[in-house]
């Protein structure tokens, strides 16, 4: 490890101290909301403090059998706790790096998740509706809640376009690096001599909290509204009344529309809100390509154009372009939501591209 990320863990660790005497100020604890943010990077800084303290045992550890070993009896024995305390620092090493990645603010709060038909007709709009599913049944297994916001069925099953909110904790975290073009291969059920045929669906991921940098400001006199009668489930008042919503940032041509509550108001509100996410996510999307326009995994810089995966039905086989040699073979399960092992492998690959441009930088 370089001086230069040493003395980056010596100021985390001198600012958790510091976090931790504020904690302990009454005029802190009688304001909840900076006695909250301060709690929460205290959580984020005491990890890093607790492998500092483990690596400096370690030391110690190094150091003593080091010490042993001119004691003849005592070498052998001296090998294995040099060899032990050795491999124990290494790991160490790596997780006090990978406390030294800067923290996305947004990982641990939900998402706007929105599946749209591409390229293939019917096929596609099915296509968009098992991968719609597929995230549902993962957030399911995650005790995340799904909530969808708006809907246009296919005309033969799925949807031409689904959004929906998913809220739980670490969602964005495991989420965000699905947005992109998803591609299949498979022999569509509206296929008559069985043959195989390629289609697509676009899936962005929007996180719901703005992030501790990036606050947008929306005028009203920049918004267009209009209402219309919701296609939805909602009984009989939904669908006689204009209570769905369709608002339009004029200045962006971003449009959004929510159709799932009773009334306007509650739908306006629910379409402000997705507004506002996604013209936080546009304003992210251009510091990031500015910023890290190499990104492999293109993580908050929303490129939908972009093919990032192939679902091959035939093969049994998913592969995920952006990390070489992710290619699995358990197709049928992970499009029932089993999503982990692709989850942690992305997760891993980012992790190591941060490592390796902090390595770079110092």
């Amino acid at each position: 490890m370089t001086p230069a990320l040493r003395r980056k863990l010596d100021a985390l660790v001198e600012r958790r101290e510091e976090v931790e005497r504020l904690l302990a100020d009454p005029s802190v604890a009688a304001d909840q909301t900076r006695f909250r943010n301060l709690s929460r990077e205290f959580s984020t800084l005491q990890p890093v403090a607790d492998a500092l303290a483990a690596e400096a045992q370690a030391r110690a550890d190094l150091a003593a059998a080091e010490a042993m070993r001119s004691d003849p009896e005592l070498r052998e024995l001296a090998d294995d706790e040099i060899e032990a305390a050795t491999a124990r620092l290494a790991q160490l090493e790596g997780e006090l790096l990978a406390q030294l990645i800067p923290k996305d603010a947004r990982d641990s709060g939900g998402l706007y998740l929105e599946v749209r038909a591409g390229t293939g007709g019917d096929e596609a709009a099915i296509f968009a509706g098992d991968l719609f599913r597929m995230y549902s049944r993962y957030a399911e297994t995650q005790g995340w809640r799904v909530e969808v916001e708006s809907a246009n069925p296919g005309e033969h099953g799925g949807f031409k376009e689904i959004v929906a909110r998913v809220e739980g904790d670490g969602a964005y975290a495991k989420l965000k690096y699905e947005s992109g073009t998803h591609r299949v291969q498979r022999v569509p059920a509206t296929e008559s001599q069985g043959r195989i045929h390629t289609s697509a669906a676009t899936v962005a991921i929007i996180a719901i909290e703005p992030g501790d940098d990036a606050e947008i400001t929306i005028n009203p006199a920049d918004l267009k509204v209009d209402t219309f009668r919701s296609s939805g489930a909602g009984g009989q008042h939904v669908n006689k009344t204009e209570s769905a919503i369709r608002i339009t940032h004029v200045p962006s041509g971003v449009v959004v529309e929510s159709q799932t509550e009773r009334s306007q108001h509650a739908n306006r509100d629910k379409a402000m809100k997705r507004l506002q996410a996604m013209l936080v996510e546009a304003e992210l999307e251009k510091r990031a390509a500015a910023q890290a326009a190499d990104r492999k995994l293109q993580v908050g810089s929303g490129d939908r154009s972009q093919r990032i995966r192939t679902y091959n039905f035939p093969q049994g086989r998913i592969t995920d372009h952006r990390v070489e040699g992710l290619t699995l073979y358990d197709l049928p399960n992970i499009i029932e939501g089993d999503l982990d092992p692709l989850v942690l492998r992305l997760q891993q690959e980012q992790q190591a591209e941060e490592l390796a441009r902090l390595a770079r930088e110092n």
